[in-house]
């Protein structure tokens, strides 16, 4: 019997897939990764009976990176990543094993079909499925073809099975678009990032963030938020004049007249029309109107809609929309969230997704009229070729979404009801009037039938007073004139629903990758969500932008990334060569770069003005090795420390706290250490701030502290301190935390790890002494005579910490609070033993006893 493999985005999608394929009648497993589940089941295709294996991957299996030393900043020169930098695919996640995994599962498969999302990033991961699953499949028989796509838009019974029955081939020219677009954001940003990053913050100590970043797509978002900001700070208010009039209707009201003039901006000109009128008693009808008039209903949902609402109205950042919006696609609730088309093919079946809300407690009734009156065919919109617009597909309740996932869904099947329905009707009375020299005019509005704002009520004609019949020649009785001095408003700050307008508009971004680029400028402090979620830029993201105008006002304009937009397009339509619009568009930003990087004093003016240099920030804090004068510590993002005599900076270890550590000093370089600690149940390590920027022995790595420092004899360091391998990861070693008495800990040097152990202990030493079990160093414990575990009146014991039956009900297993990527460890396993950093480099140690172990894992939270 064949196998076909089924390779769907997200394990999610693969279950609901393989579910409604198989009419439930499937066994599961987990693949090798212990993420991605494989269900399997028997059925046909093409003709014969198969084993169907349905599994998926996690979005992107591979991404693109440089080699080697090009992925050092201290090594290269940023202008060389535009041509000389040769790029690889990498594992996107190394820990899931993606390739493996896809290989294991594809092994011995003679047919594949790719269920990956119906886009151009969908496309993009067919391929790195092919290439990786394609090498260890049976070979196909002479012309037999092996490799199919499916295409759906929505996780229900009837598209996925049509989609099964109308298998097509994936696209090469769409795939290789998204290639371009990754190498292209991949040299441009690294360069122009690397060299402004390295330039800023190697001068100014309080720019706040990390990362001066740039982006092809996003400096142009982050331009459109300045751009508002400085119309906002130019706006000079002027001083305006109108004319208000109030008319008695009866006993009962008046009416309010707009004047026909509007405004004038010279008082003494307003004062004279003041004049001509306030002294008239009547004011005569010159016209009379009654205009039937329609509000369209909206035209159907595409994503940047979807995200300009979410934004606008629900309050909802455009990422966590579009997160939220997936989540309800893969789950079955919508259709594809990625989609740029507002028009519903003809063949489109609109009272199928109609009908399943016909029972909803909300909006029953509309929708049972509707489909007993007869729907009402949608307006034509725009028709991108990809997915059809956004459409719920199954009925749900409040209580089952809960919170912001049902108030997207409420939206969005709402917004399908009311392109269905009717247009919004009402009738428009208009009077104009005349009193003196002067013209008025009263407007009124009646609805006729509510049509689509029945179901979408915020967009109902806004409810206005009827007015009294009348015509040309009635008068009115004057209740007063009067003059009211006001001012011109400058524009607000942008929202995020303007800014995904601008982008559309100008071709900045995908529908996919627009929350993104959004979420970025938020993320590194160039622009802050206000109230509104308005958009404000920061001193950093102003700066930055007034410095591309000042240098090149196209890295910041919007016009060439589209243009590159659009030729990309045309590589993913097969009209344009990948190499070519590779290499002439980096060609283009290579002379810009070489441009930039010479004329970056006009943009350091500006910094100079915003910011403070190095040698003014901070607060002295260690000593220096070199010049023994006291560094200063910079707590703003990255934190770092300088040394104003030797115009030194010095990395730390971010999102933590430090402080001087009792005065000691590193034995190589007599540098003054300081304790790294990420908070009181956390962990904390001290470091040497030069060793840690010029690591001392080759198996140190640049960033890290004193506890992977391999000095054979410092009492600081992973020989003297380090205890046995990490109970969770295989790289790391638990190392003794000494400043952490009396509530002592054990830390992993490499994940997160944290042992909290001898609480109460007078003292803790790590023993030159080793386990004869499982290798690991043994502890030397005083406790506290009142506290002692010990039998009688002991307060002495040494033992290991993973086998000694004293000191295993003394130890709580944590992760530590901390998200820094050095205290990122793999998935929990369990490894073998390992003495502390002075064994001999290599030497095997023992498997530790999996009983011996469980005590501390036992205790894992």
């Amino acid at each position: 019997m064949k196998t076909v493999l089924m390779v769907a985005e997200k394990p999610s999608l693969a279950q609901s897939i393989a579910r409604i394929l198989s009419r439930g009648s499937m066994s599961s497993r987990k693949g090798l990764n212990g993420t991605c589940s494989v269900h399997e089941y028997t059925g046909t295709f093409t003709g014969q009976l198969v084993r169907f294996k349905m599994t998926s991957v996690c979005g992107h299996v591979m991404t693109l990176d440089f080699l080697g030393k090009y992925n050092k900043w201290d090594k290269v020169d940023p202008a060389e990543l535009f041509s000389q930098a040769p790029t690889e695919k990498k594992e996107a996640n190394p820990k899931l094993n993606m390739v493996k995994f896809l290989q294991v599962e594809g092994k011995g498969c003679d047919y594949i079909v790719l269920w990956l999302d119906c886009d151009k990033e969908g496309e993009n991961i067919c391929f790195e499925v092919l290439d990786a699953v394609l090498p260890v499949m049976n070979q196909a028989h002479s012309g037999e073809k092996t490799v199919f796509r499916a295409r759906f838009s929505s996780i229900t019974d009837t598209d996925i099975c049509t989609a099964m029955v109308r298998l097509g081939e994936p696209d090469h020219n769409e795939a290789l678009s998204v290639d371009a677009r990754q190498e292209l954001d991949l040299r441009i940003g690294c360069a122009f990032t690397r060299f402004q990053t390295k330039y800023f913050q190697g001068k100014y100590g309080n720019l706040d963030s990390s990362l001066i970043s740039f982006g092809p797509c996003q400096t142009p978002t982050l331009g459109f938020c300045v751009e508002r900001h400085d119309k906002i700070q130019s706006f000079k208010p002027e001083t305006y004049w109108v004319l208000q009039a109030k008319v008695d209707a009866d006993k009962d009201r008046s009416l309010l007249l707009d004047w026909d003039r509007v405004r004038v901006f010279d008082r003494e000109i307003a004062q004279m029309f003041l004049n001509m009128t306030k002294l008239e008693k009547e004011a005569q009808v010159e016209a009379t109107s009654r205009k039937e008039k329609a509000k369209q209903r909206p035209l159907a949902l595409n994503t940047v809609e979807m995200l300009r609402v979410a934004s606008s109205s629900l309050g909802m950042g455009p990422q966590h929309a579009m997160q939220t919006a997936e989540r309800l696609y893969t789950q079955g609730y919508i259709s594809y969230p990625r989609t740029e088309t507002t028009h519903y093919p003809e063949s489109f079946d609109l009272k199928g997704p109609l009908r399943q809300q016909a029972n909803h407690p909300y909006w029953a009734d509309t929708v049972k009229r509707l489909l007993a009156e007869g729907i009402n065919r949608p307006r034509k919109g725009h028709d991108a070729g990809d997915h059809p617009p956004i459409t719920p597909m199954k009925s749900a309740t409040e209580a089952e979404l809960g919170g912001e996932a049902w108030r997207l869904y409420e939206y969005i099947t709402r917004h399908f009801i009311a392109t269905v329905s009717h247009d919004c009707k009402y009738l428009q009375s208009t009077i104009s009037f005349r009193i003196g020299p002067e013209r008025f005019t009263c407007t009124g509005k009646t609805v006729i039938s509510p049509g689509f704002t029945e179901i979408m009520p915020w967009q109902s004609v806004p409810l206005e007073e009827s007015l009294p019949t009348c015509q040309r020649g009635d008068t009115f009785a004057v209740a007063e004139v009067k003059m009211l001095e006001k001012q011109t408003s400058p524009p607000d700050y942008l929202t995020e629903a303007e800014l995904i307008t601008l982008m559309e508009k100008h071709g900045i971004g995908t529908d996919a990758s627009i929350p993104v680029h959004i979420n970025n400028i938020c993320q590194r402090n160039y622009v802050v969500v206000e109230s509104g979620r308005r958009l404000k830029p920061t001193n950093l993201g102003i700066v930055l932008v007034h410095g591309y105008y000042k240098i090149d006002v196209e890295l910041v304009l919007p016009t060439i990334r589209s243009a590159v937009e659009k030729q990309l397009n045309l590589i993913a339509q097969g009209k344009a060569d990948y190499r070519q619009v590779l290499g002439h568009t980096l060609d283009v930003f290579k002379r810009k770069f070489h441009y930039f990087v010479d004329s970056i004093a006009g943009m350091d003016e500006l910094m100079e003005v915003s910011f403070s240099p190095l040698a003014a920030t901070g607060k002295p804090l260690s000593r220096c090795g070199k010049c023994h004068r006291f560094m200063k510590y910079i707590q703003a993002k990255p934190s770092r420390l300088h040394c104003s005599h030797c115009d030194e900076t010095y990395t730390l270890p971010q999102n933590g706290t430090i402080k001087l550590y009792k005065e000691l000093r590193c034995p190589l370089d007599d540098f003054e250490l300081v304790l790294w600690s990420s908070g009181s149940r956390g962990k904390s390590y001290p470091l040497c701030p030069y060793c840690s920027n010029h690591p001392p022995f080759r198996d140190m790595k640049k960033g890290t502290g004193c506890n992977e420092c391999t000095h054979p004899t410092c009492q600081h360091s992973l020989s003297m301190l380090g205890i046995g391998q990490c109970v969770e990861c295989e790289s790391g070693v638990l190392v003794l935390d000494p400043t952490s008495g009396p509530k002592w800990r054990v830390a992993c040097n490499r994940c997160n790890v944290v042992a909290h152990c001898f609480e109460n202990a007078h003292r803790v030493r790590v023993s030159a002494d080793t386990c004869g079990t499982c290798e690991a160093a043994l502890l030397d414990v005083d406790f506290n005579k009142a506290r002692s575990p010990l039998p009688g009146d002991g307060t002495q014991h040494t033992g290991c910490v993973f086998c000694d039956p004293v000191f295993q009900e003394l130890v709580e297993l944590k992760h530590a609070a901390s998200c820094h990527p050095m205290h990122r460890g793999p998935g929990r396993r369990q490894g073998r033993g390992r003495g502390r950093g002075r064994r001999p480099a290599g030497k095997p140690g023992t498997r530790r006893p999996k009983d011996k172990m469980s005590a501390l894992a036992a205790y894992f939270v």
